[in-house]
């Protein structure tokens, strides 16, 4: 059985997938193309999700029962896209029966919950992988490294955009629906938690379930954030604005030209006389950088298995995972206060997660 710390060929890491509905199919279409590992079975209470996988795969085996892929010797790795509520339980099992898990955003319902995972992950010496997708992509990537490399300069402030109509879900809240897609790429982007945020929301279409939300994080940094979510729009939107004190940047992951860079900003010079400021509007070229195509499930998928064969931690941490939980958290205490909260202290000392992630990746 393939383990964090002992390197395997690729050819002997096999992937269980369990949840064959809306995004499960995905992950199997994706597997079956990777060069690093083999889809070996697959799980689903429906039968004829099962069978369609089969049918389409051969080689690959159809468990109607979670209990059976988990006793399947050839599956090393499992990847769960479940019902949210189902996450934490089932990874749990996973992880019982000596197997890597990959976890459909968010990685549990709590962070609490989340925090348990990772710490028997690392105790077993198992990788632990939250799907948050959009850390994979090529475009996000592209504006990461203008962060890191400073040709942004200061980063001011960020505006975020997910809309769409449609996709109401009947188990979570737009909030824990959408929301972990931006809060990880923020942390992604800006290598840091917010140290507080203030929320409101309204459940337009069904009261207790919130559709529409609007959401302002403060980072340590002095960045502040703004993301605006919602199930309820005219067309379907996904915008972000990235304002730095150097340049500007506009995502748009649904443009030819989902990143374009701003050579704009505004110069204070000194003022010659009290009481005189005169501001400059600067206002440069537009860039439009080249964009990898790569599919960004792709890209995760093979990093997952990867970060397996390698012994070593995938870009989607289970810590980063932990860390979104906590910020859908915050924003849900928000909302019942009416008023900004602070993140609460995370449980984990640095020092301490330094230390258990270094006695992972030598096991």
């Amino acid at each position: 059985m393939a383990r964090a710390g002992r390197s395997l060929p690729s050819s002997s890491l096999g992937i269980g997938v369990v949840g064959l509905g809306y995004w499960g199919p995905n992950l199997v279409r994706n597997l079956a193309d990777l060069d690093v590992c083999s889809l070996a079975a697959v799980c689903d209470l429906r039968p004829d999700r099962v069978e369609g996988v089969v049918r389409r795969y051969p080689a690959v085996r159809g468990y109607l029962t979670y209990e059976e892929l988990l006793a399947d010797a050839d599956v090393d790795a499992v990847l769960i896209a479940t019902s949210v509520s189902t996450h934490a339980p089932l990874a749990s099992a996973a992880l019982a029966a000596g197997k890597h898990v990959f976890v459909e955003k968010p990685l549990a319902t709590t962070s609490k919950s989340a925090l348990a995972l990772c710490e028997e992950a690392e105790r077993l010496g198992l990788v632990l992988m939250p799907g948050h997708t959009f850390l994979y992509s090529p475009p996000v990537n592209v504006i990461r490294e203008l962060i890191t490399s400073g040709e942004l300069g200061e980063i001011y402030f960020i505006s975020a955009s997910r809309v769409n109509l449609g996709l109401h879900q009947s188990d979570v809240s737009i909030v824990w629906d959408l929301g972990p897609h931006d809060f990880s790429i923020l942390q992604y982007w800006l290598d840091d938690t917010p140290a507080s945020v203030l929320a409101s929301s309204r459940g337009c279409v069904m009261p207790d379930v919130p559709d529409v939300a609007f959401i302002s994080l403060t980072f340590p940094s002095g960045t502040i954030a703004h993301v605006e979510l919602s199930w309820l729009a005219p067309s379907k939107l996904r915008r972000t604005a990235i304002v730095g004190s150097q340049k500007m940047v506009v995502y748009d992951d649904t443009s030819n030209e989902p990143v374009r860079i701003f050579d704009s900003g505004v110069v204070l010079p000194d003022p010659r006389t009290f009481g005189e400021y005169k501001l400059t509007y600067r206002t440069g070229e537009i860039v439009s950088p080249p964009v990898s195509p790569l599919e960004p499930l792709s890209l995760e998928l093979r990093d997952f298995c990867e970060s397996i064969l390698e012994s070593r931690e995938p870009v989607s941490s289970a810590r980063l995972g932990v860390d979104v939980i906590r910020v859908v958290e915050a924003v849900e205490r928000s909302l019942a206060a009416r008023a900004a909260v602070s993140l609460e202290s995370d449980p984990r000392s640095s020092e301490g997660r330094r230390a258990s992630e270094t006695a992972r990746l030598h096991q």
